[in-house]
């Protein structure tokens, strides 16, 4: 349901209370006397069944009775009562409810289920159960168990934590630091954080979020709505229970080395990292992002200044910055700045001011230890006054954080009162500078463009299929290596070939011809119930003769049949032995997590890469830039590198395999898991030296009746490329290719933009456009699938290279209510009814996501835009606030046939 009615959630004009009683510490007592606390504006409506009064407000025997119709139901009554109350606050017009009580069960006729479904049938917004409240500080509302009222700011906190929610509105309270909203989710049984999310990206009043969270359910809705929000402002998030021993985890039921690696914590590292998210460890790191977040906007730049009266200090927080990765700005007096131990006030901001409008820094942290001779107040008074008056006038005003050990009350305040991030340690200040740098970094990450990929890679999906499907069919649950070899070679991805040999006779036979060639082999048990071959000496190297191969055949049977009587050995596999030479042993494939469904592994390999744990994963779709990412995040990445006189290996060529292993994810949802292991690559590119494939029926989605309606893998928690909607149209006088928009497109984009006349471009941007960056084409190009849509008309010239001839896009609301569109088409393509199919195709894919109209705004001169507009049935009316542009609206509920026709 997303944001539906939280303008009442957060806004309400009467608040009603459900189990307030007069006994005092009640749970709906204690939240009654936080509102009144408060000063809360509004209504505030007591029901009790049996007390006319409490706290001085009449009380009315039940929600139907009331003499106004709450916004707000706050409800803290026994768990068997909470599902009638809840359909009486629904039948009686209430907008949302917050249920404090816990305990309300999972089961169908559980109380919690019975509360949901009443809810649902009113269309009423539920926070909780086993929820701790929620705050809006600037409205005065303070419905929550927190022990002090959050003060007003512009940071939202959501948490489904309750304590942890408690905690940080606590700590957050003795530093001065204020909150557009705190929400404490519970079991989030409706409102959760995707929700929540989507609304605080959209608050004026919002400046960052804060999310601290234990579980994802929906992790495709949670992903597009944090790469959305991530997009909009910092969002920093705290997941608990990192290490909980009973959480679920594709590790737990993996047979292949990839499935053991993707363990839940790294996993949900991987989707944070994905949608931008500032991912921090522990509380003490989240209060060092939020000090930072609450007086420091974001900023360009990561080299920072440090400026001390204490070398030692200084050099102490020079050593953190490097562990962390972070860079000391170059100075010609040195950095650290030593100020030496007596260095008072004057001394300070006499040091300060050049740091201040120095070019070669980025941010300037000073750090203050008092002595005797060294007042920390004095101290900061200066420090404070010397930002202030550096900042006036300045349209870039320079990051400064500071640091006193020993700190006062006074020195807090008289830092925060300049706007100065101050913190107790080094180590802290550290932290909340790159929190900043981090963000920057990864706004800039989730605005590179990617490569485009070889013309020449163009996986055969269909021979791929009919592999998948025909071992199914012969109900194997692991593909044999002739199949696997040919899934490998149906997406290019090179592998050494092999010979299946069913007995001992068979394995000699296949080896001699390879042998008499002068090449050594290799003989591998082929067992769908034997995953990790080496382990029961199920892998013979550098055999050279026939009677090697029945030796070490033999050998094989012999160790199979003790250590593992009930596996069914099916065979030999008889491979060309591969030196390893230069080459690098690296670990590639596919994992199932319960949560985010897919995910790319990558690492070093070997037989010990459980125990070397050198990986990173990544959930699918990938690109170049993505599969590079990954790559860099692991140890063995610096071994890819030049080293004496080994040269570097093919990076390109492992990243391009990545993206292979995860577009065949995408295509193939059959496939549960796949290990290449080892992966061997050097200057010369990758080979496959061995590899499993675990598969299964396609899973079924978690996503519902709209991701049905979609194409892709239906499990990915990223909604992929949506390669269905490519179209070929047949126009008057051409023939051209319509598909959806990749992030490789910016430079497509960008050549058509720079061709069309300025009255186009005013037409299409409502004004003069002067230039066109990155990051107002990446906008245009990088889309998130699950909320947005842009469909591109190309030629493909005789060369093979594309020629854009237009584009629309369509942008839905959070609610899936809405869409809002934009349309371009160049000068060569008009009168040819381009403008028309891209509208028509536009609409196809906005009815099959299920979005309930589609708005656009065209200026009243725009003559043919509005005459295609009539022609599709939309209706047009004039803005009110502005005489010259139309206001146009296609109600998607109407028949087809009443909208148009080519």
């Amino acid at each position: 349901m997303s944001t539906y009615r939280f303008d009442r959630l957060l806004a309400p004009r009467a608040v009603a209370f459900v189990g307030a009683g007069s006994r005092e510490g009640s749970v709906g007592r204690s939240v009654l006397s936080n509102l009144m606390r408060a000063g809360y504006p509004g209504r505030i409506l007591p029901v009790h069944p049996t007390e006319g009064e409490i706290e001085g407000f009449p009380a009315a025997p039940r929600l139907s009775a009331l003499p106004t119709v709450p916004d707000l139901v706050v409800i803290a009554v026994p768990p068997s009562h909470v599902p009638d109350v809840v359909d009486e606050a629904g039948r009686i017009g209430a907008a949302a409810a917050i249920i404090l009580t816990a305990g309300l069960g999972t089961g169908p006729e559980d109380p919690g289920p019975r509360a949901r479904r009443a809810a649902r049938a009113h269309g009423l917004r539920l926070l909780g159960p086993n929820s701790a409240g929620l705050c809006v500080p600037g409205r005065k509302l303070d419905a929550s168990l927190f022990a002090h009222a959050p003060s007003a700011g512009d940071l939202a906190l959501i948490s489904q934590s309750g304590t942890v929610a408690a905690a940080i509105a606590e700590w957050a309270s003795r530093r001065g630091v204020g909150f557009s909203a705190v929400m404490a989710l519970g079991s989030a049984m409706d409102v959760d954080a995707s929700d929540c999310l989507d609304h605080f990206a959209a608050d004026i009043r919002t400046r960052a979020i804060l999310l601290c969270l234990d579980r994802v359910e929906d992790a495709r809705r949670f992903m597009s709505a944090a790469r959305a929000a991530a997009r909009a402002k910092p969002v920093v998030v705290l997941r608990a229970g990192r290490r909980r021993p009973d959480a679920p985890a594709a590790s737990d039921f993996a047979v292949t080395h990839t499935g053991a690696l993707a363990r839940p914590d790294a996993v949900y590292a991987a989707a944070f990292r994905r949608a931008g998210l500032l991912a921090v460890q522990d509380l003490d790191e989240m209060f060092a992002a939020i000090e930072t977040l609450g007086r420091q906007r974001p900023f360009p730049g990561k080299r920072l200044s440090i400026l001390t009266n204490g070398l030692g200090i200084g050099l102490l927080a020079a050593d953190r910055l490097a562990d962390r990765d972070g860079i000391l700005a170059r100075n010609p007096q040195g950095n650290p700045v030593n100020l030496g131990m007596d260095a008072g006030g004057p001394a300070f901001a006499q040091a300060l001011e050049p740091l201040l409008t120095d070019e070669d820094s980025d941010a300037v942290l000073a750090i203050h230890v008092p002595t005797i001779r060294s007042d920390a107040r004095a101290v900061a008074t200066a420090i404070a006054e010397t930002v202030t008056q550096a900042r006036k006038g300045q349209s870039r005003k320079k990051p400064v954080f500071a640091v006193s050990l020993g700190e006062a009350e006074t020195v807090r305040e008289t830092f925060a009162g300049a706007g100065i991030p101050q913190f107790s340690t080094d180590t802290e200040a550290i932290e909340g500078f790159l929190h900043l740098v981090r963000y920057r970094e990864a706004q800039d990450d989730l605005m590179r463009t990617p490569d485009s990929l070889p013309r020449d890679f163009s996986p055969d999906t269909e021979r791929a299929r009919r592999i998948v499907s025909d071992a199914l069919r012969q109900g194997a649950s692991w593909l044999d290596p002739i199949a696997v070899g040919e899934l490998l070679e149906a997406y290019c991805i090179p592998a050494v070939p092999l010979i299946l040999a069913p007995d001992i006779d068979a394995a000699a036979a296949a080896a001699w011809p390879l042998i008499a060639g002068g090449q050594a082999v290799a003989l591998k048990v082929v067992s769908p119930d034997i995953v990790h071959k080496s382990d029961i000496g199920g892998v013979h190297l550098d055999l050279t003769s026939e009677a090697d191969v029945r030796e070490a055949a033999r050998s094989i049977l012999a160790r199979a049949r003790r250590e593992r009587p009930d596996a069914r050995v099916t065979g030999f596999a008889v491979q060309p032995m591969v030196r390893r030479g230069r080459r690098r042993e690296l670990i590639a494939g596919l994992a199932e997590d319960p949560v985010f469904g897919p995910v790319v592994v990558f690492g070093r390999g070997g037989t010990a890469v459980e125990v070397i744990d050198d990986r990173a994963l990544g959930l699918p779709p990938l690109d170049l830039i993505l599969a590079r990412d990954l790559i860099a995040r692991t140890r063995v990445a610096r071994r890819l590198d030049a080293y004496r006189d080994v040269p570097a290996a093919d990076l390109a060529a492992i990243a391009l395999t990545l993206v292979k292993i995860a577009q065949l994810s995408a295509d193939l949802p059959q496939v549960r898991e796949l290990d290449i292991n080892p992966l061997l690559a050097d200057e010369t590119g990758v080979l496959a030296l061995d590899a499993r494939v675990r598969i299964g029926r396609v899973p079924q989605s978690r996503y519902g009746e709209r991701d049905r309606r979609g194409g892709g893998h239906p499990g990915f928690a990223i909604r992929p490329y949506p390669v269905e909607w490519v179209r070929m149209l047949n126009l008057k006088d051409r023939t051209v290719w319509v598909r959806p928009v990749r992030p490789e497109d910016e430079e497509l984009f960008r050549v058509f933009f720079e061709n069309l006349d300025p009255e186009s471009l005013r037409l299409r941007f409502f004004g003069p456009v002067r230039a066109f960056s990155h990051a107002f084409l990446a906008r245009l190009t990088q889309l998130d699938y699950a909320r947005a849509i842009a469909f591109v008309a190309v030629e493909i010239g005789s060369d093979g290279r594309e020629r854009m001839l237009g584009a629309v896009r369509l942008h839905a609301d959070a609610n899936n209510d809405s869409g809002e569109y934009a349309i371009g088409v160049g000068q060569d393509a008009r009168g040819t009814g381009l403008a028309f199919a891209l509208m028509r195709l536009m609409i196809d894919w906005a009815r099959s996501e299920g979005i309930g109209r589609v708005e656009g705004t065209v200026l009243s001169e725009n003559r043919p835009m509005l005459a295609v507009c009539r022609r599709l049935g939309f209706t047009q009316k004039r803005d009110p606030d502005d005489p010259g542009v139309m206001k146009v609206r296609l109600d998607l509920s109407e028949p087809r046939e009443a909208q148009g026709r080519p």
